[in-house]
């Protein structure tokens, strides 16, 4: 057996965001925390690396709205370099050359709006009201820990009366209106609202993002407001990129924790977590050695966690047959791209802020679903969904004068393809595919193009970490949410062994770069060790 190194109080298996934030909670509580990272780097799906020359790149997650600001003011993150910066466009472009714009200021909004229809520019205040009446009744159940609804204890028993009384605070007709909407598609909910395609794509391109799911899928309507519940500056909603790139969230998260007296160490791969006597002990790394604690925390998945990461034989077999039925399918690719300068867009105005948000070139619904539909038959999409934004426009750190830096997130691009596995020609087709789609919104783009990294599920999966790329951990369907996720009876951030927690967006409230399950699993951790978070 490996000698054993220094012993901890706590061990964090992940140097992702909530990883990061959990090990944060629990050093300023006073435990001594490590925290382990498979890679050289620090970050997880949050980093900013330089892949080439003087191009920094937020290589996988690339906007920044759902990190709490509660958790941003506890742990200090602007104190340790952590900026957010707006932006306040966006724009979806359409097949005949016109565009819809997206902009902060509510009446200029409308006024675009009323360009493709009048009606559904007096819907939007409704969709808004609508919209937002969801998020306030969720986001304060962002960072408490879910109830156990089969339980008698009071904490159990208090939180569901919590939620209820909220609930009933609604009133009837609300009451009803959200149970039809945490079951409802985006598009049929969009339906309800606006009669243009091109507003009703554009606001269903949030319901899609991330999910193995289409615009008429069952639940992708919750997806869609997953994607609201963020705020900068107390904008609900609102969304920006971080200074830097993704990685100074990362970043000012690992010197917050060093400010607290924890430590990172980076290439350390966990091959196994130790159990002994049916409690957690401690790790095993790749290379042999075995470092002790009290209290494991891991960040991977639950699926990395407990098939990968554990004997079975120290889980109970139903426990385990449930973490084999916990959805986590890969759906998105990622395309990273160095341009030798902005590229140009014919359908967006000359000056238009628009072109410093989010832009899309998928203008109807039905393009989305048969987007979906090539996904479900094992094929990457032949006209792919893309969110595509240039944060060096706002962000000069991101690359060099007169350079710009392009982050384009696809959907849909399987995991497992239809005729076989990845290999370097599939994947050079699918950014090629990628590209043509752009093109023909932007007939200068590819003569920009100096590099471009080009990411699959299997590709994130293999450097990530993520079961099949699954940016969220985990699908945000029903069966998935609250007191299921990710298994009935161990929603709570415990597990059936004893000392051993989970931090990641398999658990409550899910993925994006929110930090509530690191935060949540800190707060039962020091509950259970009797500490004061």
């Amino acid at each position: 057996m490996a000698a054993t190194a220094k012993r901890h109080d706590v061990i964090v298996v992940g140097a992702g965001h909530n990883g990061l934030v959990a090990a944060c909670y629990l050093a300023r509580a006073g435990l001594d925390v490590l925290v382990v990272e498979r890679n050289d780097y620090i970050g997880g799906a949050a980093v900013s690396r330089q892949l080439y020359e003087d191009f920094t790149y937020s290589n996988c997650s690339y906007v920044c709205s759902l990190l709490r600001p509660e958790i941003m003011r506890t742990l200090e993150l602007p104190r340790y370099g952590l900026q957010i910066i707006p932006y306040d466009g966006g724009c979806t472009m359409m097949r005949d050359g016109n565009h819809l714009a997206l902009y902060d200021n509510h009446d200029a909004l409308r006024r675009e709006i009323a360009r493709h229809s009048k009606r559904d520019a007096e819907a939007y205040d409704r969709y808004s009201r609508d919209v937002i009446r969801q998020c306030k009744f969720i986001r304060p159940l962002l960072l408490r820990e879910p109830p156990d609804p089969t339980s008698f204890k009071p904490r159990d028993i208090t939180e569901l009366l919590y939620i209820g009384q909220r609930f009933h605070r609604m009133g009837e007709e609300r009451m009803y209106d959200t149970l039809r909407f945490w079951t409802m598609s985006a598009a049929d909910f969009l339906d309800e609202y606006f009669e243009s395609e091109i507003v009703k794509a554009h606001f269903a391109g949030s319901s899609i993002i991330g999910t193995a799911l289409g615009p008429r899928s069952p639940g992708s309507a919750y997806v869609l407001l997953h994607h609201y519940m963020g705020d900068i500056d107390e904008t609900v909603g609102a969304w920006g990129f971080a200074r830097g790139g993704m990685g100074s969230v990362t970043a000012s998260l690992t010197k917050s924790l060093q400010a607290s007296g924890g430590a990172v160490r980076t290439g350390a791969p966990v091959e196994r977590i130790l159990v002994r006597n049916g409690r957690s002990c401690g790790v095993a790394l790749a290379s042999g050695e075995e470092i002790g604690a009290k209290i494991v925390v891991s960040n991977m998945d639950v699926k990395r966690t407990f098939l990968d990461s554990m004997d079975a034989e120290h889980l109970p077999e139903d426990f385990v047959k449930a973490v084999r039925r916990f959805k986590i399918r890969g759906s998105s690719g990622k395309l990273n791209i160095a341009l030798d300068g902005l590229p140009t867009f014919p359908a967006i105005p000359k000056g238009s802020p628009a072109i410093r948000g989010d832009l899309h070139i998928t203008d109807t619904i039905e393009m989305m679903e048969r987007a979906y539909d090539d996904w479900k038959d094992g094929r990457w999409s032949q006209a792919p969904y893309v969110d595509m934004l240039m944060p060096s426009q706002i962000d000069p750190t991101m690359a060099a004068d007169g350079k710009h830096y392009m982050s384009v997130f696809v959907q849909y691009c399987p995991y497992e393809l239809a005729d076989g596995p990845w290999t370097d020609a599939k994947r050079a087709a699918f950014g090629e595919t990628v590209v043509q789609a752009i093109e023909r919104q932007s007939p200068d783009f590819r003569s920009l193009i100096r590099h471009m990294e080009v990411r699959t599920p299997w590709d994130i999966e293999r450097e990530v970490g993520l079961t099949e790329g699954n940016i969220f951990q985990g699908e945000l369907t029903m069966d998935q949410l609250l007191f299921n996720r990710p298994v009935p009876g161990y929603a709570q951030y415990r597990t059936p062994v004893k000392g051993l927690y989970l931090s990641g967006s398999s658990t409550h409230p899910g993925g994006g770069v929110m930090g509530a399950p690191g935060a949540n699993c800190a707060r039962r951790v020091l509950a259970d060790l009797g500490r004061s978070a």
